[in-house]
């Protein structure tokens, strides 16, 4: 299988899980900087998703899956035994799939594209923040309460993508200094080896 992504965008998730999971991938970097976007063998990212935006993962026999909570389900499922996913059709994969929603809609969309865009202006900005920091404090007490995950004990996919996703706050300016279990949270996926190894695969620094 290989994988499509690009340096510190929300395709780190599925490349964690795989990785979490024992599961090789080919990587193939997509320059999202150039459009139409390139791959770094020189091809028309469109060709692969029409959409344009990574990830996209195609699997052995040419099927293209898209969208992140899509293809770490697909990914986790490939190996029940990591445990990176409930069982289909458990209350406990229905939490995992309401997780996943939350941090899409109401965390990644509001990251990307409102605080990557300058162009939206710094009102337009400022409401993002407002709005993510609401969620994250949701989040926060979500973890005071039931952590060190988002489903208790066990890191799960949804634990991959909240890591992805939060771990822009840095460069978008989101101040995430009055959630101390949310940076706790952040600290303790940051030092798991899995994840290590998908930042230094994509070229970016681990975090000391």
């Amino acid at each position: 299988m290989k994988l499509y992504y690009a340096t510190g965008t929300c395709s780190l998730s599925p490349h964690i899980v795989a990785r979490e999971a024992g599961i090789a991938l080919d990587l193939e970097r997509v320059d999202n900087r150039k459009s139409p976007h390139v791959t770094e063998t020189r091809g028309d990212y469109s060709s692969v998703n029409p959409n344009g935006y990574v990830p996209a993962l195609v699997l052995d026999d040419g099927t293209v899956l898209i969208e992140g909570v899509a293809i770490v389900q697909y990914l986790a499922d490939l190996r029940p035994d990591s445990e990176l996913v409930p069982a289909a059709g458990t209350l406990e994969r229905v939490k995992l799939q309401s997780w996943l929603n939350f941090i899409a809609t109401e965390l990644h969309k509001m990251f990307s594209p409102w605080l990557f865009h300058p162009e939206y202006g710094t009102q337009a900005q400022d409401v993002a923040r407002v709005k993510i920091e609401e969620r994250l404090a949701y989040v926060e007490r979500h973890l005071a309460a039931g952590g060190p995950f988002l489903l208790g004990e066990t890191f799960t996919v949804a634990d991959a993508y909240l890591f992805t996703i939060v771990g822009w706050s840095d460069f978008t300016k989101v101040d995430l200094s009055r959630f101390p279990h949310l940076r706790d949270f952040l600290a303790r996926v940051a030092a798991r080896p899995a994840v290590q190894e998908a930042i230094r695969a994509e070229g970016m620094k681990v975090a000391a």
